[in-house]
């Protein structure tokens, strides 16, 4: 540990490297061939399981442990695939614990589930690391399909589409895609450089063009799109970030933890990202947890995540909230900022917090207050849509979409983040991205046409 871990400020290199290397390396290490089929063995095989039901994109969990047990892991790759063709990184990021591995039958018996995530990460990366791609495009329909967004749900439609014969072509405001995958998950959960990987690899399936620069409602037009195409994903997000409307938010090192987090997975050398010695995150979601971890784990010597409603309305799991107090992160619950101060007229030194409480009227801030040290501030707290013309329908600061993402807008589709009713979790949007496009599928070709395959 280097002395500059004390240094205040916002400054780089407060960690040697081998630090770095110790605390970014990998969160749940993979299965070797052994442990797989050892943890394989444990499952039940279930009739009507229940980890099936708790998977947003409806993956044969019992077949595909199976297909591990009996020795053939790109077959269980393939089970996996056919339902979540980002299930590589859905392995490494998927909330397990909340989800599938939650309703485990060990899991309600013995409080230990199969390790059903590992598992499919082991069978994903079998079959992946050998260049193999286990699916190829149908006949050409001559149809063309533009997908807004190359995160899950932009790319796991457009993979879709791409098997049923139609041309696709990928816009995307960022310089690389992933959407999410890329720039928003922790450094710690996919380590390397696995989102560009999983990228290339699905687009070996071809009839998928990406064009990244392009960003709709800047230098991309809804109009454009409708003309051009014969139907129009939007799997665009949330780009937008919301502001807290606080005294002083202006200060420097004040900033947006989604920037904080996608500047530190695209750090090719970690020492010199620079973090703060006081680090206060404000938020309650996984933005926030991830803000928080990889702020201890870049030589923060203090980091406090303080969000504005109790423990039961985090949205982070108590998987992360342990994972978070694990690593040194300290939770505040039921305070909200009013102020963010400043010693030298420019830059953040404390942030100011009133004490709330849920009441029948709504929450509310009480006149007691408390003030934390701080030289660097991370906004967790909730992200907004953009660049969606008027005519489009929105809700709730989504997109309104019926059944598999139709939109008020004729030959329209949307998915992901950017829709109402998702989850914000990259399997829905991968689920999303996979429904809307076999109803793009329908809508194009027909519905005899799609019975006669």
């Amino acid at each position: 540990m280097q002395n500059s871990q004390r240094t205040p400020g916002v400054v780089p290199g407060r960690l040697d490297q081998a630090s770095y290397n110790r605390n970014f390396d990998e969160l749940h290490p993979p299965l070797d061939a052994h442990e797989a089929h050892v943890a394989a063995d444990r499952c039940y095989f279930c009739h009507d399981a229940p980890c099936v039901t708790a998977c947003p994109t409806d993956i044969d969990i019992p077949m595909f442990i199976r297909q591990i047990q009996t020795g053939t892991p790109d077959n269980a790759a393939r089970t996996i695939l056919e339902q979540n063709i980002l299930g590589g990184m859905c392995a490494r990021v998927c909330p397990t614990e909340t989800l599938c591995e939650e309703v485990c039958v060990r899991q309600v018996a013995e409080g230990s589930p199969v390790e059903i995530g590992q598992l499919q990460r082991y069978a994903t990366d079998h079959l992946m690391e050998q260049g193999i791609h286990p699916f190829t495009r149908a006949a050409e329909t001559g149809k063309r399909v533009a997908v807004v967004g190359a995160g899950p749900a932009g790319l796991s439609c457009a993979h879709r589409l791409a098997m049923r014969g139609h041309d696709v072509v990928i816009f995307d405001a960022r310089e690389k895609a992933g959407g999410l995958n890329e720039f928003g998950i922790a450094a710690y959960k996919t380590v390397g450089d696995y989102a560009s990987f999983e990228v290339d690899w699905l687009l070996k399936i071809g009839g998928i063009e990406l064009r990244t620069g392009m960003k709709l409602g800047e230098n991309l037009t809804l109009d454009e799109l409708r003309e051009g195409f014969d139907a129009v994903f939007l799997g665009i997000g949330l780009p937008g970030v919301n502001a807290l409307r606080v005294e002083g938010e202006a200060h420097a090192h004040v900033r947006d933890a989604v920037d904080f987090i996608a500047e530190l997975r695209q750090a090719e050398d970690l020492s010199k990202l620079p973090v703060g010695r006081e680090v206060v995150v404000i938020g309650g979601g996984m933005t926030a947890v991830d803000a928080a971890i990889q702020s201890k784990l870049l030589g923060a010597e203090h980091v406090t995540m303080v969000y504005r409603r109790g423990r039961e309305r985090l949205s982070a799991s108590t998987f992360e909230q342990e994972l978070a107090a694990a690593r040194g992160v300290r939770i505040i619950l039921n305070a909200q900022p009013v102020a963010f101060n400043t010693t030298d007229g420019q830059t953040v030194s404390s942030v100011t917090f009133a004490y709330t409480e849920d009441t029948p009227n709504g929450m509310q801030a009480s006149e007691e207050t408390f003030t934390l040290p701080a030289d660097q501030v991370l906004k967790a707290i909730g992200q907004s849509l953009e660049g969606v013309p008027g005519v489009v329908e929105t809700e709730g600061g989504k997109i309104v979409v019926t059944g598999p993402g139709r939109t008020s807008l004729d030959g329209v589709w949307a998915g992901g983040d950017c829709a109402a009713g998702g989850d914000d979790l990259t399997v829905t949007a991968v689920a999303d991205g996979r429904d809307a496009a076999e109803d793009i599928h329908l809508a194009l070709v027909g519905e005899a046409a799609v019975a006669a395959e």
